[in-house]
């Protein structure tokens, strides 16, 4: 087992970790955060300001987790901040509706062409949960069809994997779902258009949906080809199948239309969630109107929520979203992130070192192959031991990627290019570690 050197102080934080242990499980309150799969205890965060966060030991990092993506114009944006402030102000929650809903509605509706009425929640989990809810009210049938290498959050019939045959009915990835719930998810592998077939041909009569990520990004970086997704659109008209696209990531990250409107591809239902809430708990789906009237109080599928459209949390998404509408905005986020990437892919390419930056709009992962990978069995496992080194490396370095390797970085409209030229040197500097 690698023995790793460090000249990072984390005292502070291992000791607020040792305490964390005493009030939640792990001592977090999303796994991932707990560091297991890279090198020493997690960084407790005090502050961030722009591209930059400070954690409880007083280390600078520059932020490409972005916590976790929703954080496109950076850490403590200004007009966010100011907007937040203003109507806390105010009250935090009514339960009752707002102004500020209405206007973060229209502003999205009037500049995303894929959804005609939408329905905010508190998550991208709740989003998608509701999302499938709707194609059964709608569709009268149960199962669903989901890829391989595709997260939705954890949705019980969802939290699957595939069984032993190349397409199968889901086996449950997470004590404490029932088998009948896994069973009413299809999981099939991603870019495999005769297989999908084959399934629908099959199980028609009981697939109320296919849902999948247009740009898969919680296992990896899967780009696929627009063929496959318009292969997927014209499969489930053909079926009288319903198509999902799970947006939460990609969603006002690729563009303000999302990946949707990258492809050019109508899905019937979209979930978003991340970017829409300013930094703030925030998710929504929509679709068109004749759909979205399946849902209460209009129509008979319910769903509901406490908190759902919280003033702040509006007001939030508002000021976020008024930012991504400025002119060149995503042309510009685009270009940085293609300069990064391309500045360190020069780089190992000089050095002979075996990895790529696969990258679309201002996401990017680092893969350690040569490889093109569309799909999540072609990830290599041994590959997680160097991204282990890599992000141990970066962190003395003062670099901050997502603690696993399976996780996507991100670009935000706060780095600057030298803040990119900073990281580009620093992460160099880490992969001749990664390859010594």
């Amino acid at each position: 087992m690698k023995q790793f050197n460090t000249n990072m102080k984390r005292e502070t934080s291992a000791k607020l970790f040792e305490e964390a242990k005493n009030y939640f499980p792990g001592g977090v309150n999303s796994p991932v955060r707990a560091f297991k799969s890279v090198s020493g205890p997690p960084l407790f965060i005090k502050r961030g300001e722009g591209c930059r966060f400070y954690d409880e030991d007083d280390n600078e990092l520059i932020d490409f987790c972005c916590s976790w993506g929703p954080l496109i114009l950076g850490h403590n944006n200004q007009k966010i901040r100011e907007l937040v402030t203003e109507t806390v102000a105010r009250g935090t929650s009514f339960g009752t509706p707002t102004r500020l809903g209405n206007e973060l509605g229209k502003l999205i509706l009037d500049n995303n062409r894929f959804v005609e009425k939408i329905r905010f929640v508190s998550s991208g989990t709740e989003a998608v949960m509701s999302a499938i809810r709707l194609a059964r009210g709608v569709t009268g049938k149960s199962k669903v069809v989901k890829f391989d290498g595709c997260y939705h959050g954890h949705v019980d019939s969802l939290l699957v994997k595939a069984g032993s045959g190349l397409a199968t009915f889901g086996v449950s990835t997470s004590a404490g779902i029932p088998k009948s719930f896994a069973e009413e998810t299809i999981v099939v592998p991603l870019n495999n258009p005769e297989l999908l077939d084959k399934v629908l041909q099959e199980h028609s009569d009981d697939i109320a949906c296919i849902i999948v990520e247009p740009i898969p990004a919680n296992n990896g970086l899967l780009l696929q080809d627009k063929s496959f997704l318009q292969c997927l659109r014209l499969k489930c008209y053909k079926y009288g199948v319903l198509l999902i696209f799970d947006e939460v990531i990609s969603g006002f990250r690729i563009g303000f239309e999302g990946a949707a409107g990258h492809y050019g591809i109508q899905p019937d239902i979209l979930t978003y969630g991340k970017i829409i809430g300013g930094g703030m708990p925030v998710g929504m789906y929509g679709a068109s109107k004749e759909i979205m009237a399946y849902i209460a109080p209009e129509g008979a599928v319910y769903q509901a929520g406490t908190l759902s459209a919280n003033p702040v949390a509006m007001a939030a998404g508002y000021a976020a979203m008024q930012q991504l509408l400025a002119p060149d905005f995503y042309e510009n986020l685009q270009a940085k992130t293609t300069y990064f990437t391309n500045k360190i892919q020069a780089y190992a390419d000089e050095k002979g070192y075996e990895m790529t930056l696969p990258h679309i709009g201002s996401i990017f992962w680092v893969a350690f192959t040569k490889e093109r990978i569309t799909r999540a069995d072609q990830i290599e496992a041994a590959s997680m031991e160097k991204f282990k080194i890599l992000h141990h490396e970066l962190l003395q370095r003062g670099v901050y990627l997502g603690p696993s390797g399976y996780e996507v970085g991100f670009i935000s409209a706060a780095h600057t290019e030298a803040d990119l030229d900073e990281a580009a040197e620093k992460m160099c500097a880490s992969l001749d570690v990664v390859f010594a």
